[in-house]
Parts: structure tokens; sequence; C-alpha cells
């Protein structure tokens, strides 16, 4: 060894913080907060989201000003007063509808497609943490995205509100009640959606049961001519939640049935349990069932 080797004086050694292992990176509890920022950056960073998002978007000003510049042409014959605002300002619920109830599904069932669902049930060891985190950012998104296109639906109609002789009015209950209610409901029936793909694992199986629930089943119960299938159609989830975005007047734009033996704020809790026991039978299946 040489004489400079022998006097060499040795690097100082980092520091290592109280608390951490030398040469460990810190492992940070999972908590929810996490797990829904976790869920963000999953959803945000497909592609996929965004075309569904604006597509459900670009379906309120689009089919507000549409139907706005329709009815303009026979408004003189209408009695005033005809013409409820917040109804045709919404125009787009109903395939915006179709469009998020999409999303929902595949938001869930995408990860099983890719096999991504490990790792996520890796991270969230106990499960239900993980199912809640993704609901709470997908419904989430449909709230902003209905609530934005209806405000966005609004400013598009309002040229045509002279010539028709109809307004929005924040005064009114009413108007207030389809002006709110349209988020609302759209989101309560993403999260039904998400809960179905979640029980059946499959993107297209799930969208053609939800689709097939709502365009199908439920409009078949309400315009077969028999008073008993009828009253029960009622209180089907998408009928049921729909009397909360139905005109006294002029009735739903979402859905055929017209028994309102429910009040909008009822009809919109049954949508709410539809929601929950869903959601609690997907619960149950990803308890039992393996990844």
């Amino acid at each position: 060894m040489t004489t400079s080797a022998r006097h060499a004086v040795p690097a100082p050694a980092t520091p290592v913080p109280a608390g951490r292992a030398p040469g460990r990176t810190p492992v940070h509890p999972v908590t929810f907060p996490r797990l829904v920022a976790a869920e963000w950056v999953k959803i945000r960073s497909l592609r996929s989201t965004w075309w569904a998002l604006a597509l459900a978007f670009a379906l309120f000003p689009l089919l507000a000003a549409m139907r706005s510049a329709s009815i303009a042409t026979i408004a003189d014959e209408a009695p005033p007063g005809f013409f409820v605002g917040p109804a045709y300002v919404t125009s787009g619920v109903s395939l915006a509808l179709l469009v998020l109830c999409g999303l929902g599904v595949v938001a869930v069932t995408g990860e099983y497609r890719t096999g991504q669902i490990r790792s996520t049930l890796a991270a969230a060891p106990t499960r239900l943490p993980a199912l809640w985190a993704k609901l709470t950012v997908v419904v989430g998104l449909a709230f902003a995205t209905a609530f934005v296109g209806t405000l966005a639906g609004w400013a598009a109609a309002a040229p045509w509100f002279d010539v028709i002789g109809m307004n929005v009015d924040l005064t009114d209950a009413e108007h207030v009640r389809l002006m709110i209610g349209v988020p609302l409901y759209l989101a309560a029936m993403t999260a039904l959606a998400y809960a179905i793909g979640a029980m059946i694992r499959s993107s297209a199986a799930g969208i053609t049961a939800v689709l097939g629930l709502v365009f199908v089943v439920e409009p078949a119960f309400a315009y077969i001519p028999w008073e008993p299938l009828q009253q029960l159609a009622a209180y089907l989830p998408t009928a049921a939640g729909a009397r909360l975005v139905t005109s006294d007047s002029i009735g739903s734009i979402v859905t055929g049935s017209g028994v309102t033996a429910l009040s909008p704020w009822e009809g919109y809790l049954v949508l709410l349990g539809w929601v929950a026991a869903a959601l609690v039978a997907a619960a149950v299946l990803l308890r039992r069932r393996d990844a």
C-alpha cells in the first residue's frame, strides 16, 4: 500500500434521516386520498377518457342550439309560457347519458382487460378502498362534465330565448331543479353503470347490460299498455331518477314513462337506492372473487 493510500481520509458517510433504514426508499401508508390521487392519474392518462368527456360536454350546446332553433320557427303558434327554458337547454342529457354510462363501465372493466387490477389490489389489499376511490373520480368527472355542459347548453340556447319567449329563471324552483338535476342525475347513472361494470368485469358485456337496461328494458316496461307494468316502470332506476329532470308541463325527455307516482326528489332517492344496492353487490363480489 502506498504512503498516500495509508494516509487517505475516508469520505464522510451520508447521514440517514431518523426512522429510515439505510439504503431504503420511504414507504408511505396507503390512505384513501392517495388512492383517489392514483386513480385520477390513471384515468386522466387515458386518451379515451377525454374523448368521452368532450363528446358528452359537446352534446349539450349542440342539441340545445338545434332544438331551440327548431322550435323558434313555430314559437308564434304556441301560447305564452308554453316552452320551459331548462328543458331545452338540457336537451343533450339523453345522449350524454349514453356516453357517461359507457365511461363508467370502461373505467372499471379496463383494468381487468389489461391485468392492471392486480397492481391496484396489491396497493390496496383490503380492495374496497380502491373500488370507492375509482368511483369518486369517475362520478366526480361525470358531475363536472354535466354541470359545465348544462351551462354551455344555456349559453347556446340563449340567442333564441326572445324569439321563443322562454328563459331560465333561477328564482323559479322548477327551473333550478331541472338545471341542477341534470348533473345529479347523470352522476348517479354513471355510478350505477360503474357498479354494473365492477360486477360483470367485461367492457362489452357491461356496456351491453347497462344500455340494454336503460334503452331497451325500461322503455319496454313503460310502453307496454298494461298498468301494473307501467306502475312498476316508475320505480326502475332510469325512470325514477329521470323524475328529477322532468318538467311538470312538458314531461321527460329521458324516458317515455308518463307515470308520476314519485315526486322528483323521491324518484332521485329511488335511483340512489338502486345505485347503493349495485355498489354493495359489486363490493361483495370484489371481496369474494379472484382478480
